[in-house]
């Protein structure tokens, strides 16, 4: 590549960034994941577009999979131990017992409905089993759930990329050969290892970047985000679930105190948006439009058989145990969204290949894209049909925290709902514990400090310094007043969360 072919790459790849950025803020006001339109840009400079050549699956699978690697140690990194550690046991049965029977009800349905032999028809179940948590999150970072379904889609989308790797890859052998107590041995060894390997790095890690000083603040965040990808290429070099390793480092090293974990966080952010664009722009340019419109009836008789029976399924078996309401057991059927996660998995068959796997591709391409515009935008709706999200709702308040790490303290954002119990309270009145201080008052666009004769009233947004130790304290007092007023305590009302 000469100089000026650089520029240009270069000049082009940023163009392609930039857009993707801005995009962004539109899709996200439709309630729709941002990868439609990173996926919608890959096509539109693709073959068939503005002319791109790209059709390599191998390299497509192997940047796809350091790409996701990259996505799943940033979600282990903004991941809350506090907010997902009652809900392991459901997410892990999410992500195993959830995964194969899922894979099993959509492969009937291949096999039946569109008489796809037995192979092909366990490797589409096996790819599209997986939600994806950046199309999960992106759409439900909007919505105001209970915290027990944001955890548990989060704690699942975070666990079951590992379990499905492993079917895909075992569906994907060429003659397929299926010895049931091998198969079962192999992935327990697989998964176990993995987790084993992404804790104990974690732990390494974190101990150690709490005993040396660095010389520049900006290390600590490369060092705590190259961690994370060591534990992945450490799981993958021993035979084991890298993708596993790579989350659970991240969620211990997230929670391990580190320094400077604002600054980590953001970065581990900045570097999966990356990440992401960079993985659905490559799978845009890998499929070919024109040959698209074959795959759409096949796409949506499995879309259907996924979204009405085999996650409905694997919902119910996985969590009925834990005795998670039907309401929640519904939404949990109809948010499991698909994303980024199927389209790689659908270059493993055709890397190994597979006959007939290049078909996948076209079908699970149009699968994500068309399942996504429909579950997305309706995602609200449904939350309030269901009763997650009351008419009343806005009486509820959501909060948000940056670490100061120097201060052991946190800085949390309230928006304060037109409908909410804070409306017209003074500042006295909240009698907020301990510490705890609203340092600015953000009213119609404008910024003041408060006086504790100020009343507060629907539509403002304050921003609250508290410590680590009393976050909880002023989220619940915060919380019971939003609910019954400044009287809440007499009425009952202490601010438990969901």
């Amino acid at each position: 590549m000469s100089l000026n072919e650089l520029y240009l790459a270069l000049l082009a790849g940023g163009v392609v960034l930039l857009a993707s950025i801005v995009a962004t803020r539109f899709t996200s006001r439709a309630g729709l994941p941002s990868l439609l339109v990173f996926l919608a840009l890959g096509v539109l400079i693709g073959e068939d577009g503005l002319g791109v050549q790209f059709d390599d699956a191998l390299l497509a699978q192997n940047l796809g999979t350091a790409a996701l690697a990259m996505i799943l140690v940033e979600g282990g990194l903004t991941t809350r131990w506090p907010d997902v550690r009652r809900l392991v046991a459901p997410a892990t049965a999410l992500a195993t017992v959830g995964v194969v029977v899922s894979v099993v009800a959509t492969a009937l349905g291949a096999h039946l409905l569109l008489g796809f032999d037995w192979q092909l028809a366990l490797l589409l179940g096996a790819i599209v089993a997986s939600t994806d948590a950046a199309a999960v999150f992106s759409v439900l970072r909007t919505l105001p759930l209970p915290q027990r379904i944001r955890g548990l889609l989060e704690a699942e989308s975070g666990f079951n990329d590992a379990p499905t790797v492993l079917l895909v890859l075992l569906f994907s052998a060429v003659p397929l050969r299926f010895d049931g107590l091998a198969t079962a041995a192999g992935i327990v060894y697989e998964l176990g290892l993995g987790a084993a390997v992404g804790l104990v790095i974690g732990k390494f890690g974190a101990m150690t970047l709490h005993r040396i000083a660095l010389p520049a603040s900006g290390l600590y965040p490369l060092a705590t985000f190259g961690l994370g990808m060591v534990a992945f290429a450490a799981g993958g070099a021993a035979h084991a679930s890298g993708f596993l390793a790579a989350y659970l480092a991240g969620v211990v090293l997230a929670n391990a105190g580190l320094p400077h974990r604002s600054a980590t966080r953001s970065f581990a952010e900045g570097v999966g948006w990356l990440a992401q664009i960079g993985l659905f722009v490559l799978l845009g340019l890998l499929v070919t439009p024109s040959e698209l419109p074959g795959a759409v009836l096949p796409a949506l008789v499995i879309g259907l058989v996924l979204l009405l029976i085999a996650r409905p399924l694997s919902v119910t078996a996985s969590v009925a145990a834990f005795r998670v309401p039907w309401r929640e057991q519904a939404f949990l059927s109809w948010a499991g969204l698909r994303g980024a996660v199927p389209i790689v998995l659908a270059t493993f068959p055709i890397v190994q290949g597979v006959p007939g796997s290049a078909r996948l591709l076209d079908i699970v391409f149009v699968l994500v894209v068309v399942f996504t515009l429909v579950q997305g935008p309706s995602l609200h709706a449904l939350a309030r049909s269901l009763g997650l999200v009351r008419a009343d709702t806005a009486r509820e308040v959501h909060v948000e925290s940056a670490p100061l790490d120097v201060l052991d303290a946190e800085m949390l954002t309230l928006a304060i709902p037109d409908q909410s119990g804070l409306h017209y309270v003074s500042v006295l009145e909240l009698r907020l514990p301990g510490p705890s201080v609203i340092t600015l008052v953000i009213r119609e666009g404008r910024t003041f400090v408060p006086q504790p004769e100020t009343r507060l009233l629907g539509g403002d947004t304050l921003i609250i310094v508290t410590t680590s130790a009393h976050r909880e304290d002023t989220e619940r007092r915060l919380r019971a007043i939003s609910r019954r007023g400044k009287l809440a305590r007499w009425f009952g009302e202490h601010g438990e969360p969901d």
